[in-house]
């Protein structure tokens, strides 16, 4: 772990995890008004939000809706299913994080999304780490929802809530969180890569499979170094230990 301090990082988590809170969730009045334009009804839309609570999921699921009605279902779910299947992976890879026991599992399974994983392990110390996970889960689930809501309601009033850019302030918080990782050739290269299959494939394949094909070209590029051996990676966190009791 280095000379770093237990907690300055911790402090860095609290700072990270309620930004990236603050600004996902500002996309969710993107999704209330969307699905609401897509045929859903207010109560229909939170519940997406309330159980699902993926957002490229529920992205997909409404976008679906959109283009082919209620008779689009079937495919709808599939999409949002398949976009789902990411978070089995942040599961496995977060598990010492969240650590031991049924009770504190179950509930670390709603908020495992793509922003507390990030904001977690973007932290150098076990504490950091499990503050980085728990506050921007938990507050982007809540975020979320109230903004869902909110653009459920209002969705005539906004107008086209793309005009808005909230889908640019997510992606800004998630390069933030990246950006101090990018310090080899390696790290560059698998994001480059998953970015260029993504891109490419996008509009060739149905919603949530280029995702899927580009995290394992991410995968294969990174566990075959191609370009790290001459560059000096970033130190690897420590996981905390699995093991009852942690703050």
């Amino acid at each position: 772990m280095g000379d770093v301090d237990p907690e300055v990082d911790a402090r860095a988590a609290w700072r990270e995890a309620l930004g990236v809170a603050a600004a996902t969730s500002a996309y969710g009045v993107s999704f209330g008004a969307l699905a609401v334009a897509s045929g859903l009804d207010v109560w229909q839309t939170c519940v997406l939000s309330l159980l699902m609570f993926t957002g490229g999921s529920q992205f997909a699921f409404v976008g679906v809706v959109a283009a082919g009605g209620v008779a689009a279902a079937p495919s709808a779910i599939a999409s949002a299913a398949l976009l789902g299947v990411r978070n089995v992976a942040y599961g496995m890879r977060m598990s010492p994080v969240i650590g031991r026991g049924f009770a504190r599992r179950l509930a670390a399974a709603q908020f495992t999304i793509d922003e507390s994983t990030a904001v977690s392990l973007a932290r150098r110390t076990p504490r950091a780490r499990t503050i980085g996970f728990w506050v921007t889960g938990i507050g982007i689930y809540v975020g979320w929802n109230l903004s869902t809501l909110a653009g459920a309601l209002l969705g005539d009033v906004l107008g086209d809530p793309r005009a808005y850019g909230l889908d640019a302030a997510a992606a800004a918080a998630f390069l933030a969180l990246l950006w101090p990782r990018l310090r080899a050739r390696q790290p560059i290269a698998v994001g480059v890569v998953a970015a260029v299959v993504a891109t490419i494939l996008t509009p060739a394949l149905m919603p949530g499979l280029p995702v899927l094909v580009a995290a394992i070209v991410a995968v294969v590029v990174g566990w075959t170094n191609w370009l790290g051996r001459g560059g000096t990676a970033p130190d690897e966190p420590e996981d905390v230990p699995e093991r009852e009791g942690l703050p």
